[in-house]
């Protein structure tokens, strides 16, 4: 990891820099696949999960033999386990639930919002070195919850073509209605367009690579909405010298076996610290089963000296990390300043890890800067405001000259006639 020492401001847009591809780099890839998939449909979806999974595939459909065989795969532990962190994200997500807002703007105008589920939404879950289980929960319960109708999940199958045991398992308990066997860029492709066994979809959600993000944001092109840009995962912690450093050092170990692109940063106002926490990564590297794309991830990584807790604040939210530890005396000063940020722990006893599998919150939240303007998954991602008027003669007649005055000062003669028509019977 490299150490920085007082970065001038003018440094840190250089210095927090993610290690990805530009858009520029994979949109034409992207691209291709897209316009092979919305012609050709599931024959060219055979044939990129032959060229990107190495398996060719008679049917991408899991069938509920596959389930209840894979069901029975997993130890009774781990379901157990899975039941518990379902219950506690349930308990979270249930909680966020609002009732509808019903409310007289003037006399006889009656105006009130509710909120309905999105009908078909597409969940991808990333396979790969780490088939992510856990995502499952994270965006199939909110969606159950929130009352979808089709929740169709999409994940690449491993070198025998089929998907882990755990993911089935977590799927079936989360009510998922269609598991597809299927990953990358023509996953999203075929919930973008439909093909003839992947039913197209009004909202893609779900991490994945950087291609999968590249996906997912030329798939709102095509008018399919996406949860947000969700790419290689980050984390960034803040710490001074009441710290624990084996604590930091394993919370950027757990976010930097992720992937090779990923990045995690610790930003500290003690030297000391920072120098303890690089000795205990390298030590708790050597002994990482993942420790090849770990040193990777670390070798992105940056251990930030600053000299005072304002400064440290500023750059954060600078930065808008998708996991923020704190780790400090000055705890507030963080909580209460932190405006970008996906997901917040605070404390030594609060891991990274509490939110990516059991406390409740969500963890697919927004990487590469993007927590400045979006929020991690949560209920209302699976749901639509809609609002509704009814107004009554009394109503029409209070609000209906404001209505035809701005209508024609805006040169729309018949949004004005469509509110005279009736005010000429009213006034009758």
């Amino acid at each position: 990891m490299q150490t920085i020492n007082n970065p001038k401001k003018s440094e840190w847009t250089s210095i927090l820099k993610r290690p990805t591809q530009t858009v520029d780099d994979i949109e034409g890839t992207v691209n291709e696949i897209f316009i092979d998939v919305s012609k050709n449909g599931d024959e060219a979806i055979k044939r990129y999960t032959s060229k990107f999974d190495g398996i060719s595939l008679e049917s991408n459909v899991v069938t509920s033999e596959e389930i209840e065989k894979a069901i029975q795969q997993v130890p009774e532990k781990l379901q157990n386990a899975i039941k518990q962190a379902k219950q506690n994200i349930e308990i979270f997500h249930a909680a966020q639930k609002t009732s509808k807002i019903n409310i007289e703007t003037t006399n006889g105008v009656q105006c009130w919002q509710e909120k309905r589920p999105i009908q078909k939404v597409g969940l991808y879950i990333p396979g790969g070195t780490a088939p992510l289980f856990s995502t499952v929960l994270m965006l199939a319960v909110p969606a159950q919850i929130a009352g979808c109708k089709e929740i169709v999940l999409c994940s690449p199958p491993n070198k025998d073509g089929q998907l882990a045991s755990e993911i089935l398992f977590a799927a079936k308990l989360c009510g998922v209605t269609k598991i597809i066997k299927v990953g990358g860029i023509q996953a999203i492709a075929g919930l973008t367009f439909g093909t003839e066994s992947i039913p197209k979809v009004y909202k893609i959600f779900g991490p994945g690579n950087q291609f999968v993000t590249v996906a997912k944001q030329l798939s709102t092109k095509y008018g399919v909405a996406i949860d947000m840009p969700a790419g290689p995962s980050e984390l960034l912690v803040v710490a001074d010298d009441t710290a624990n450093a084996a604590y930091i050092a394993s919370d950027l170990l757990s976010q930097a076996e992720h992937g090779i692109d990923s990045q995690v940063i610790l930003v500290s106002t003690s030297k000391r610290l920072i120098d303890d926490v690089s000795g205990e990564v390298s030590k708790q590297l050597e002994v990482l089963p993942r420790k090849a794309i770990a040193e990777q991830a670390i070798s992105n990584s940056k251990l930030i000296y600053i000299e005072n807790d304002t400064i440290a604040l500023e750059m954060i939210d600078e930065y808008g990390p998708e996991h923020f530890i704190i780790c400090s005396k000055n705890e507030d000063l963080y909580v209460n300043g932190i405006s970008n940020a996906g997901s917040v722990f605070i404390g030594d006893y609060t891991p990274e890890s509490a939110g990516d599998y059991a406390s409740g919150t969500n963890h697919t939240l927004p990487t590469n800067g993007f927590s400045k303007a979006y929020s991690g998954v949560n209920l209302d991602s699976f749901t639509k405001s809609m609002t509704f008027q009814k107004i009554s003669k009394e109503g029409l007649l209070n609000i209906g000259e404001t209505i035809e005055l701005m209508a024609e000062a805006e040169g729309l003669q018949a949004h004005k006639n469509a509110v005279s028509i009736r005010l000429k019977d009213l006034k009758k």
